[in-house]
């Protein structure tokens, strides 16, 4: 059977953890690395025992030829990359989110047809053991028939979160209740209503966002509806994200260390998760504990070029994931609902900010904490005075 070639575009945290997942699975090579640090390429090339080295991912690809290139970088960089890759011949693996707006989206995935090539964007925790067991419980009909679901990010700051982990969350959430039809959302910073004047760019590079505190309610098919809370914590919390799943037989709850469920309609009062009894694993990864959600990636990567289809978290997926982020900052903006997919494909943040009489906002930090400390300065606040 086929050995797929890869080669990683950026050697950062991200960039390492794709790397030794597809370099742990049997049928997938690390052929090249790219990055501009050298001490990145050196520490990751070493590791892996890759002598294949570029700062140039032109002549990485000429030279090494792989199948897939994964693009680990920073989201404003992500349309660029991708771009230049399909046009190259490769397939490619693109860090979340996608790109920075749904025109840049839209771009990619017509080439990529146009070139006959698979896009999938990294969010590999609805390839872990977790949400694929809690997804085949639904489907079995181990909760009876679904209703609803309510998802949690770890308390960044609203539209920065929603950008960076609540992305994961809304690809988890279409895993479970297919593809979302409209959006209506409630945006708060500073307590009060949103204005023109809180969009901001997002740290990381992530675009531009709206709302330290934002509330979005989503409506999928068969009537089945679900909440994406996005709250600024003043401490980050991991174990605030997570998802739980209603049915009309019981409940499911998820987070990225394993899946529950209450086989029972409704929770008794008293005793915190009684009831609640561990969801049996499906199909363990062969990579156990350590990076199973993206080895889970990478297998899903292999069998969909095996199968000449699209992987699970394909372009199409990250798209619509895009769809509704820009959707739930619209809405949050304009106090109402939005359908989806939008037929205006632009930044709606920056269209509302136009009709203000504002250009773009100012240039903010991108380091996450200095960015902060500049948003609580922004809106007046002094040191310790934060949510």
């Amino acid at each position: 059977m086929k050995t797929y070639r890869v080669a990683i575009l950026g050697c950062r945290s991200r960039g390492t953890a794709a790397a030794r997942a597809y370099h742990r699975h049997p049928r997938t090579e690390i052929v090249g690395l790219c990055d501009l640090v050298p001490e990145r390429l050196a520490t990751l090339g070493e590791e892996l025992g890759v002598a294949a080295r570029y700062d140039d991912y032109h002549r990485m690809i000429k030279a090494c030829e792989p199948d897939i290139v994964a693009i680990p970088t920073g989201t404003e960089f992500h349309h660029e990359l991708s771009v230049g890759v399909l046009e190259q011949g490769a397939h490619i693996d693109v860090e979340k989110p996608m790109c920075s707006t749904l025109a840049q989206a839209d771009e990619v995935l017509a080439l990529a047809g146009q070139r006959g090539l698979q896009v999938a964007v990294h969010h590999q925790g609805r390839t872990g053991v977790a949400m694929r067991s809690l997804v085949a419980a639904v489907r079995s009909g181990q909760i009876g028939e679904l209703r609803y679901l309510l998802g949690s990010g770890k308390g960044y700051y609203g539209g920065y979160g929603l950008m960076n982990i609540g992305t994961h969350m809304l690809n988890n959430m279409l895993g479970v209740a297919g593809h979302c039809r409209s959006v209506s959302a409630t945006a708060l910073t500073d307590g009060r209503a949103v204005t023109p004047e809180d969009v901001i760019p997002a740290a990381g590079g992530m675009g531009y966002v709206v709302g330290e505190h934002l509330t979005a309610d989503l409506q999928f098919d068969g009537n089945v509806t679900g909440t994406l809370l996005q709250h600024r914590f003043p401490t980050v919390d991991s174990t605030a994200y997570c998802l739980e799943v209603y049915g009309t037989e019981g409940r499911l709850f998820w987070r990225t260390n394993g899946a529950w469920i209450l086989p029972v309609p409704h929770d008794e009062p008293g005793g915190d998760g009684a009831g609640w009894q561990p969801l049996t694993e499906v199909e363990p990864s062969a990579a156990g504990a350590m990076g199973e959600a993206d080895y889970g990636y990478a297998d899903e990567f292999v069998q969909a070029l095996d199968a000449g289809r699209e992987h699970e978290c394909s372009g199409v997926e990250g798209r619509h994931v895009m769809e509704i982020m820009m959707g739930i900052f619209e809405s949050g903006a304009r106090a109402r609902r939005i359908d989806l997919p939008q037929q205006d494909r632009t930044h709606p943040l920056l269209g509302w900010r136009e009709e203000a009489g504002l250009g773009p906002p100012a240039p903010m930090p991108r380091a996450y904490g200095e960015w902060l400390a500049a948003e609580d300065e922004r809106l007046g606040r002094t040191a310790g005075n934060t949510p």
